[in-house]
C-alpha cells in the first residue's frame, strides 16, 4: 500500500504555474494601498474557486468550501479537507489574496503577468503571496483528487487584505471575530507566508513614534535670536537613542531564536513646515519606529520613551548645543524649546513555541525535504499571526517558500523548485500528523 507521501506525490508544476499565471494576471487589481487602491481579492478567490469547486462537496466531492465576505468584492476562502477523527485538525493559513503595489517603470518585466525564465516566476506576488495561493490550492485539489482516508481534518485558509491592516473588519480578523476559525485551535496552524523554505519562529513589534521640536523662528544671520528645532531634534534624538539601547540591549533569547537583529529604535523620515534657506523654521518633526524583540514589552517601551522626553524637557538647558550661539533657552524671552513624542498604534512581536508538535513536525519535513533545518527570526511584523497566538490561543509556526531577497522588492520572483519543496514539506508534516 503507498504512503500518505506517495499517495501525494509532487507537486503538478503544470497545474501550479497554470493557476498562479491566472493569479498574478490579476495581481495589479490586488495592490493593496488604500485610499488609492483597494485590492479586490474575489478576482483571486474566484480563480482558485474553478481549481477547487469541481471536488466541492456540492458536486459530489470531499471538499467543504465557504467563500466568507465582509466587505464587496474582498472575500475569504475557507476550505476543508474532512478527516475521520472528530477534534483532530491541521491548518495552513496566511496565504493572502492581496500584494503590495508595483510601479511597471521601475521594473525589468511586467510585474502584472506571469514571466518564466527556467527555474525563475517573476511577478508581482510570486513570492508574497500569490505563489503560496497557488501552491496550498494545488495541495488541497490533490488531496481531494485522490481521496486519502486520514484522521485529522486539512484546513486552508486563504485571506483577504494582510498588506495593510489600515481597513479592519476584512480578513482574519474578523473570521476570528465570528469564531469561523476556532476549530483550529484543535491542532497546529501554519501561517504561510514568509520566506526561504525555513521555520520562521520569531518576528518583531512595532512601535510607529514621531518627535515634535518646538523652538522659536528667526532670520539665520541673527541666529541668536533663534531656537533651532532642526538642532533640537537632533541632540535630542541622539540622547533618546542611546538611553533606549542601554535599556534594551540584545536579549539572550535573541540568539536562539535566530534573530538577525535586536530591538532598533531609528528615525526614518522629517518634516518641517518649510520657508527659506535663511530662516531658521518654528518646528519641525522626527518620525520613525521601535523595532522591538518580541523578549521585550512594548508597553514598557512607551513609557520609557515618555520618560526620556520628559526628562529632556525638564533639563534642556543641559542638551549639548552646536556652535557659540545656538541654545534651546531664551531667558530674556521667557522661551524654552520643547519636545513631544507621540505614537500611532503599536504591536507586539511572536515568538513561536519551540516545544510544541507543530514546530517539531515543521523542522523535520523541512530537513527531510530542504536537507537542513535552520529555523530563523526577524523583526519585521506580522501583527496578524500574534492575535492568533496570544490573543486567540493558536500554536502558530510560519513558514514559506518564496525568496526574502524579493519580498515586496522591485522585479520580485520565487523559484519553481522552491515551491515544489514547499509542497513536499506540506506532505509530509501531514503525513507526520498522521501518525
Amino acid at each position: 500500500m503507498a504512503t500518505l507521501k506517495q499517495t501525494l506525490g509532487d507537486l503538478n508544476k503544470e497545474s501550479f504555474v497554470g493557476l498562479l499565471s491566472k493569479l498574478i494576471g490579476e495581481s495589479k487589481f490586488v495592490q493593496n494601498n488604500p485610499p488609492e487602491l483597494i485590492p479586490e481579492e474575489d478576482r483571486i478567490v474566484n480563480h482558485v474557486l474553478n481549481v477547487l469547486r469541481p471536488y466541492s462537496t456540492a458536486t459530489g466531492g470531499p471538499l467543504r468550501i465557504n467563500h466568507v465576505t465582509y466587505k464587496p468584492n474582498r472575500g475569504n476562502l475557507i476550505v476543508e479537507y474532512p478527516g475521520t477523527q472528530p477534534g483532530k485538525i491541521l491548518s495552513f493559513v496566511g496565504m493572502h489574496m492581496d500584494v503590495v503595489t508595483a510601479n511597471p517603470s521601475d521594473w525589468d518585466f511586467d510585474p502584472f503577468s506571469l514571466g518564466i525564465d527556467g527555474d525563475m516566476l517573476k511577478g508581482r506576488g510570486t513570492t508574497d503571496c500569490l505563489g503560496h495561493v497557488a501552491l496550498v490550492a494545488e495541495l488541497m485539489r490533490r488531496l481531494a483528487e485522490t481521496k486519502p482516508q486520514l484522521k485529522s481534518t486539512v484546513v486552508a485558509v486563504f485571506i483577504a487584505s494582510e498588506e495593510n491592516s489600515s481597513i479592519p473588519g476584512v480578513g482574519v480578523d474578523a473570521l476570528v471575530k465570528d469564531g469561523l476559525l476556532n476549530n483550529l485551535k484543535e491542532g497546529p496552524l501554519f501561517w504561510i507566508d514568509t520566506a526561504d523554505k525555513q521555520p520562521c519562529i520569531g518576528t518583531g513589534g512595532m512601535i510607529p513614534w514621531k518627535l515634535h521640536a518646538t523652538g522659536k523662528l528667526f532670520h539665520s544671520g541673527l541666529a541668536h535670536k533663534a531656537i533651532n528645532p532642526l538642532e533640537l531634534a537632533m541632540e535630542a534624538l541622539k540622547v533618546i537613542q542611546s538611553r533606549f539601547y542601554e535599556d534594551f540591549p540584545p536579549h539572550p533569547k535573541e540568539q536562539v531564536y535566530g534573530f538577525a537583529t535586536p530591538s532598533t529604535m531609528k528615525p526614518t523620515q522629517w518634516f518641517y513646515p518649510g520657508g527659506g534657506i535663511n530662516q531658521i523654521p518654528a518646528e519641525c518633526t522626527v518620525s520613525g519606529d521601535v523595532r522591538l524583540t518580541p523578549f521585550y514589552s512594548v508597553t514598557d517601551v512607551i513609557k520609557k520613551l515618555e520618560a526620556y522626553v520628559e526628562d529632556l524637557n525638564t533639563n534642556i538647558e543641559k542638551l549639548d548645543t552646536r556652535g557659540p550661539v545656538s541654545k534651546y533657552v531664551l531667558p530674556d524671552e521667557n522661551l524654552r524649546g520643547r519636545l513631544d513624542i507621540t505614537f500611532d498604534e503599536a504591536m507586539s512581536g511572536v515568538a513561536c513555541n519551540l516545544d510544541s508538535r507543530g514546530f517539531h513536525v515543521l523542522c523535520k519535513a523541512t530537513e527531510e525535504v530542504v536537507g537542513h533545518v535552520k529555523p530563523y527570526s526577524i523583526t519585521g511584523s506580522l501583527p496578524l499571526i500574534r492575535e492568533l497566538q496570544v490573543e486567540e490561543g493558536f500554536d502558530v509556526q510560519t513558514a514559506g517558500y518564496g525568496l526574502m531577497a524579493t519580498y515586496h522588492a522591485k522585479n520580485e520572483y520565487c523559484l519553481l523548485s522552491d515551491m515544489a519543496q514547499g509542497y513536499r514539506v506540506f506532505a509530509s508534516i501531514i503525513a507526520q500528523l498522521e501518525e
